[in-house]
């Protein structure tokens, strides 16, 4: 009983040596920082649907370090200092990334080394140019223009295009107040796209609401986005 209780009170004090050799390492403070663009104009997206996953070999089992994309497509993730590899996890993403070479295909490798800045180039389906919106009345209304970016055997048709409203600055498919979408098939000039909404009744004395379009592309899981706008009512 004496053995037994003196091999208990070994593994105890083990472990609390451990957990506090744990709790004392010191915490990630290199920020890699960016943004997902096109030509160097940031690409829109959905909040919190598209990841950059970063991996680094040779650290115990290998996995992969998220980070998340924000609407304007900007991402951060602290790191250790070292060697990564930096890839968008397969099907992320209303666009294509750019394959450099068959031995590398389009993984990325960064020496993080303190802060540092990388936007990471890709090419989207289809960018939104020239939105201009409106509001009065309790509607919000936009007009814009669609720029097919991939041609050829790799394009894809549009599925629909629409306008999203919200109280907030997050607008997205799933955080809204107000949609209207048009259908791909129904654009018949990608130059003069038109959409108006009907805003509801708001819970406060707002009198602005915040709006963005998006692009369901067919085939494609991930909308591409307009920056979010300011409107008044």
């Amino acid at each position: 009983m004496k053995m037994k209780f003196h091999l208990i009170y070994t593994l105890a004090l083990s472990s609390l040596f451990f957990s506090c050799d744990k709790d004392n390492y010191t915490a990630p403070k290199s920020e890699l920082a960016g943004q997902i663009v096109y030509k160097g104009e940031p690409v829109g997206v959905e909040f919190a649907q598209v990841r950059v996953q970063l991996w680094q070999p040779g650290f115990g089992k290998l996995a992969a370090i998220d980070a998340g994309v924000s609407q304007d497509g900007a991402y951060s993730a602290l790191l250790f200092n070292g060697d990564y590899k930096l890839v968008f996890p397969k099907g992320d993403g209303p666009f294509k990334t750019i394959v450099k070479d068959a031995a590398v295909m389009d993984t990325l490798f960064v020496k993080v080394a303190g802060n540092q800045k990388l936007d990471l180039e890709v090419l989207p389906y289809y960018m939104i140019r020239n939105t201009k919106f409106s509001g009065g009345e309790s509607k919000v209304s936009v007009s814009l223009k669609l720029e097919k970016i991939i041609t050829g055997v790799d394009s894809k048709e549009i599925e629909r295009v629409s306008l999203y409203v919200n109280t907030s600055q997050f607008v997205s498919r799933g955080v809204n107040i107000s949609v209207k979408d048009v259908n791909g098939s129904d654009i018949k000039d990608l130059n003069t796209i038109s959409l108006i909404t009907t805003v509801p009744a708001l819970p406060t004395a707002q009198n602005y609401v915040y709006a963005r379009v998006g692009v369901k592309i067919r085939d494609v899981e991930d909308m591409v986005f307009s920056t979010v706008e300011k409107v008044q009512l």
